[in-house]
Order: structure tokens, then sequence, then C-alpha cells
């Protein structure tokens, strides 16, 4: 299975309509080439901002996607969103198990796994991330807590179609740190090899890395074996960084 490269900008909690608006339009306006066959690329505004993303984009090949979805359908779950809202407003994929989320919200796995099925139930790709801190890599425990993250948050009817993994290394989001070419193998070839017992197609499932991912460094970190692709942060809120790190890939 060939695998489509996928660079996906987590805006945070950053942007007003006018601006999300113009980085949108000009995101779509620049990201029209026919021949982009092995490339997806993908922004997740706000929930405040996402209809005005929606009509910035239009019919270009931009994608949309969402930070985060609430695990029920409905019900009295004031300031969430669910799933099927999300693909109502035009996502076609959520962000799930942020390690902002975890830590800002005390996720865990279990949560993060319920999440995944309400989108994959809703017809959104969920995003899966996870990821360990500077102490657990420290500790010799990194491939240990990734892996365990992995098996605890993926629901239990994925594929390479109805699902993505983004490993992020919590230490090196928005720290402008990031891990050694090696070190980024080595765990994306440890979660390639864990699943095939956790997923159809485990080998065209798409394992994306995050964490200061930077017009600088993109090139060198998607050039890495496993590497599918980026979760971005800060770099996707300039159209032309962001723009450059999709041009990065091999």
């Amino acid at each position: 299975m060939a695998i489509r490269y996928l660079i996906a900008g987590n805006w945070k909690m950053h942007g007003t309509p006018t601006l999300a608006a113009a980085l949108a339009g000009e995101l779509a306006n620049a990201f029209t080439d026919p021949d982009a066959h092995d490339l997806e690329l993908l922004v997740c505004p706000p929930a405040p901002l996402l209809a005005v993303v929606r009509a910035a984009i239009g019919s270009g090949k931009l994608l949309l996607g969402a930070q985060d979805c609430h695990p029920r359908e409905e019900g009295a779950h004031t300031g969430d969103v669910s799933a099927q809202m999300l693909f109502e407003a035009g996502c076609s994929h959520v962000i799930v198990g942020h390690s902002e989320r975890r830590t800002d919200h005390g996720e865990d796995d279990a949560l993060v796994r319920a999440k995944a099925v309400a989108a994959q139930a809703a017809g959104l790709v969920p995003i899966i991330c996870i990821g360990e801190t500077l102490a657990e890599r420290e500790d010799g425990r990194a491939v240990e807590v990734v892996l365990g993250q992995l098996s605890a948050s993926l629901p239990p009817a994925c594929s390479a179609y109805n699902a993505v993994i983004a490993y992020e290394p919590v230490w090196a989001i928005g720290t402008g740190r990031t891990p050694t070419g090696r070190d980024i193998a080595d765990m994306h070839s440890a979660i390639r090899g864990a699943l095939p017992g956790l997923a159809t197609g485990a080998e065209g499932m798409r394992i994306l890395y995050g964490g200061s991912v930077k017009p600088d460094n993109a090139g060198e970190i998607l050039a890495i074996a496993n590497v599918d692709g980026a979760l971005v942060g800060g770099a996707s809120l300039d159209a032309g960084s962001f723009l450059k790190i999709a041009a990065s890939r091999p």
C-alpha cells in the first residue's frame, strides 16, 4: 500500500475569524497541485473557527479537522462538541489524546479510545496522539510508555483507512527541542512493529511525528523510515512555513 504523507496543522488556541479565513484561504489557494497525489494537507483550527475556515477552503483540496471531540453523540455536556457535529461542519479528521489534553484535562487512554471510537462512528479519522515525558525518557521507559498508550488508546476496529497515529514526545512540544533522528527512527519503528497486533492493514497505517517541526528540520524528519507525515504546531500558523514543511517530504 502506497502511503500518502499527511501534514496536519494544529492551530491550538490561536486565531480570530479574520486571521483564520486569511490563513486558510492562502493555504487552499496554494495547495492546488494536481500531481500532489502523495500528500494530504490538513488544518485543525479551534472549534469556533471551523465554519469560517470551511468557507475559506471552498472546494479546494485542503482538509479540515478539529482538535478534540466528546465520546458521546449528544447530551448534557456543556462546552463539548460531538464527533457528529464536527463531521457535519465539514471535518474529515479530529485530533484525540493530544498531550495538552492529557495533561490539562486529565484525559487517560480509556477516554482517548472512547473519543476515537466516537470519531470513527461519525465518519471522522481520529489522529491518536501518544508520547512520553522527559522523565519517562530519562528513566529508559519511553518505548514502554508509548507502546502502552498505543495499545490502550486504539479502538478495536482500527485500520490504515480509519485512524492515524501521531507520536509526539511531550518534552519536544513547543520547546524548540527535537529528539535525534535516531530517537525518532527507533520510536517509529517500535510503533510500526506493534501495530500488526492492534490494527488491520498495519503496514499502511500512517505514523506522524510531532514536536517542534519547522521548515529547517522537516526534511530530515520526513526522510526517516516510518515517518509518514507531521503534526505541526506553531509553524502551521504561518502559511509559508507550513507549505515549506509539506514541500520537504522526500
